[in-house]
């Protein structure tokens, strides 16, 4: 699996693919995994999902948090991290939700209430990252606790999709 950060247009996935037929082919296609971190990579994700799905390889997107809050502003990271999702969703993309997901626990053994209200919410992601630290093993088990008592709130409780808005014109 290969992680491609800063991945915004899709002559980026063209690039990738580039270098990589450098080297001799493999039985298997590496995945890709597109860090998605800039508003450009968020308005043009359909098409990003749309050149990797003509490449022929596995290909997910990582919701990076952290660095898409910096770029577009922390009011905006929650919408934009749910219209992720849908794109996703809609699109049968699995999705990886990332930064600092029980930084606290990791690090210094105890999690802060939102960390845990964060946790509980990528139970909507197919994969969660965490961070390494001394603690790491205990957020692995709580994590595993945790979202298999939010899965099925999760099924029950899917939002109505309203229009979406990271596109021009749409804001």
């Amino acid at each position: 699996m290969l992680g491609y950060s800063f991945v915004s247009r899709p002559d980026d996935i063209d690039l990738l693919e580039e270098a990589l037929a450098t080297f001799p082919p493999r039985r298997h296609p590496l995945g890709l995994i597109a860090k998605i971190e800039q508003p450009q990579a968020v308005t043009n994700l359909p098409a990003l999902i749309a050149r990797a799905r003509c490449r022929n390889r596995p290909f997910g997107v990582m919701i990076a948090r952290g660095d898409l809050a910096a770029e577009i502003g922390f009011e905006r990271v929650a919408e934009m991290q749910e219209e992720l999702l849908w794109i996703c969703e809609a699109a049968a993309v699995p999705t990886v939700w990332a930064t600092q997901v029980l930084e606290d626990l990791v690090k210094d053994g105890l999690p802060s209430r939102g960390e845990m209200t964060d946790a509980a919410m990528a139970a909507r992601a197919e994969c969660v990252m965490l961070n390494k630290g001394p603690a790491v093993g205990e957020a692995v088990t709580l994590l595993d606790s945790l979202l298999a008592r939010m899965d099925g709130h999760i099924f029950k409780k899917t939002p109505t999709l309203r229009a979406l808005k990271s596109w021009p014109g749409t804001a």
